[in-house]
């Protein structure tokens, strides 16, 4: 009984040596007797016990690792302070664990001398203006570098860059002189632009007062120059008219005579009345037709007869 007990405690303890569970996102080192035998991936794994142990369990995430705030020297002799943090992730586990001791301290150096040769060429001003340009840099190097650890160096990004007190007042001075000088151009531009706005604005106006004189003016002549026009046709159609009446008096008094067929007596009898009403006028002279002669000397044979 006591050996039965014994052997199932030896296979529970084989059992739970020889059977592995792998997460997933992870993979297992596996090593038999010393040596790199495979690289176990996620799900159910089973080892020889004694034999194969795991070596090292590796996560195939993506990993972020911060350096410690580096101190640089810029190309301008100014001592600045930079943080950083390193995204990576382990695309060949077996080259992770045996071609370098430890993967994070590797990063973490070839980050920081990289970072003080980038910097170290930079003045304080570029460095502040070229985080981007940092940040690839920094990449690309540190990525060419961990190629060959199984890494991938995804991206790299500086969190903070602290110069040191004197220059972060001297800069604060050096942006708030920019701030007024900026804010002392855009008044005067403001100034300047409201000046020609206002003075735009009085041209267009003297522009639309003249333009609106000259319209009146136009309309005040139009109407004038009409109202003669108008005037002269009333006129012309009134002599027209005057004319007309009497010409149709004319031509009314000339029908009368020609049907009334007159003799030559009651001719020269008309004439002399209308010779008594010219002598009635203030006339001086009177001028006596040479027709109306005759008559006037057979009224006076005729006034002779009757006398004698």
């Amino acid at each position: 009984m006591e050996g039965l007990i014994i052997l199932f405690v030896i296979l529970v303890i084989v059992a739970f040596a020889a059977i592995k569970i792998v997460r997933q996102s992870e993979v297992f080192i596996i090593e038999r007797l010393g040596r790199f035998s495979k690289v176990a991936d996620a799900g159910l794994v089973i080892i020889w016990p004694f034999i194969e142990k795991v070596r090292a369990r590796i996560s195939l995430k993506e990993q972020t690792m911060d350096i410690p705030p580096q101190g640089v020297i810029t190309k301008d002799n100014v001592t600045i302070t930079i943080d950083t943090v390193v995204f990576y992730q382990i695309t060949d586990p077996r080259a992770a664990i045996y071609e370098i001791e430890n993967l994070q301290k590797g990063i973490g150096y070839l980050a920081i001398t990289t970072i003080r040769d980038i910097v170290g060429k930079m003045d304080l001003d570029s460095t502040f203006s070229s985080r981007d340009s940092i940040n690839v840099q920094l990449r690309e190097t540190l990525d060419t570098a961990t190629d060959k650890w199984g890494c991938k160096v995804t991206r790299v990004e500086i969190k903070d860059i602290n110069p040191p007190k004197d220059i972060r007042d001297a800069m604060e001075k050096q942006m708030n002189a920019e701030r007024n000088k900026r804010a002392v151009i855009l008044q005067a531009e403001g100034d300047r632009q409201s000046a020609i706005t206002i003075a735009e604005g009085d041209k267009q106006a003297k522009i639309l007062n003249a333009e609106a004189e000259k319209e009146s003016n136009i309309k005040i002549a139009e109407g004038y120059k009409e109202a003669k026009i108008l005037e002269a046709e009333g006129e012309a159609r009134f002599i027209k008219e005057v004319a007309d009446a009497k010409a149709k008096e004319v031509e009314l008094v000339y029908t009368a005579i020609k049907n009334a067929n007159p003799d030559e007596k009651l001719v020269a009898l008309k004439s002399l009345e209308a010779l008594e009403k010219i002598s009635d006028g203030q006339a001086n002279k009177v001028f006596i037709p040479f027709e109306a002669t005759s008559t006037l000397a057979s009224f006076g044979s005729i006034k002779e007869i009757f006398k004698n």
